[in-house]
């Protein structure tokens, strides 16, 4: 790592880098990923990142970039502690500094720990949110961009990451296993912690799934689809229905109409595209953008067959 920090500073001597990350693009090219911080607030407050420079791993040859306008290969811009120390300025001082520190009301942070997600190929932090004032489950999770600084937030209320962690090893007890840090998966519609038991040389012996929302329905298996199908048959016992995933499709066109309706007090789009019959259902809370796009807009959409209309997963402008 010296060898390339060197290299980095005889070139930019300037700039103060962040963590420097190791990638290949999608021609098998070895590139080192040094992006460079920005402060915004004083001398050394407010991080975020500026510039990134992309250097050949085998010629040094090296490349700048506006952090908009990096390559979609690169998967790490930003570091997970900057990603979430950010977060953590917005959820505490969303409603200015003085309710931060006397009211805190609304205050949210993250809990302790993270970890990732492949998703769109990028690679998404994700953790838990909940209220300042230290309760013991979560408000919401949080899943943050690790190129683009994207972020989404998931108001579901639940078991915290280390409480689902003491409740899958409390299942175990008697064999002394430790839980590792839980991922966050959808199984059969419902938001699931899944997490590997390991002994005390690190081995893993066993999985579990814990349901988020009802944190009482843990299950155990040898292996992942045991514990998968013991979970499942939990959740049906505890009279929690379980969906079976449905077939995602893409369509590209323009949009032809575009209405605003109310359903169960939630705010959807419905649209059609050129040269179709078809109705698409955006819900606004899942696709916020919906409400930028407008009649004559080019748009790729992913969505998922209804019996009245097609569900959308995500929009995009072509």
């Amino acid at each position: 790592m010296e060898e390339i920090y060197r290299h980095l500073r005889f070139a930019y001597p300037g700039y103060i880098f962040d963590d420097i990350s190791f990638e290949v693009d999608e021609e098998g090219t070895p590139f080192w990923i040094c992006p460079t911080r920005k402060y915004n607030v004083g001398l050394f407050g407010g991080v975020t990142i500026d510039k990134v420079i992309i250097c050949n791993a085998i010629t040094g040859a090296m490349t700048e970039y506006n952090v908009e306008d990096v390559p979609e290969w690169v998967d790490k811009v930003y570091s997970a502690d900057m990603l979430i120390t950010l977060y953590d300025y917005y959820g505490t001082l969303k409603r200015g500094f003085f309710n931060s520190i006397l009211g805190q009301r609304d205050c949210l942070q993250t809990t302790d720990g993270y970890n990732y997600i492949a998703m769109d190929d990028d690679v998404w932090v994700y953790t838990g949110v909940t209220s300042v004032g230290q309760d013991e489950s979560n408000v919401g999770f949080v899943l943050m961009n690790q190129r683009t600084m994207e972020t989404r937030y998931y108001e579901i209320a639940g078991a915290e990451e280390y409480s689902a962690m003491s409740s899958a090893e409390g299942k175990v007890q008697h064999l002394g296993y430790k839980a590792t840090f839980p991922l966050l998966i959808n199984i059969g519609g419902e938001p699931t912690y899944f997490m590997a038991l390991k002994d005390s040389a690190g081995l893993v012996k066993c999985y579990a799934m814990l349901n988020i929302e009802k944190y009482q329905t843990v299950a155990i298996g040898d292996t992942v689809s045991e514990c998968e199908n013991s979970y499942k048959q939990m959740m049906s016992q505890s009279g929690i229905v379980v969906t079976q995933p449905k077939e995602i499709k893409r369509v590209t066109g323009v949009i032809t109409q575009i209405v605003p309706v109310v359903i169960d007090g939630n705010s959807h789009y419905y649209i059609t595209l050129d040269n179709q019959s078809v109705i698409y259902d955006v819900n606004v809370k899942d696709n916020p953008k919906i409400i930028t796009y407008a009649i004559g807009v080019p748009v790729t959409l992913n969505y998922s067959e209804e019996p009245n209309s097609n569900r959308l997963l995500s929009a995009g402008l072509e």
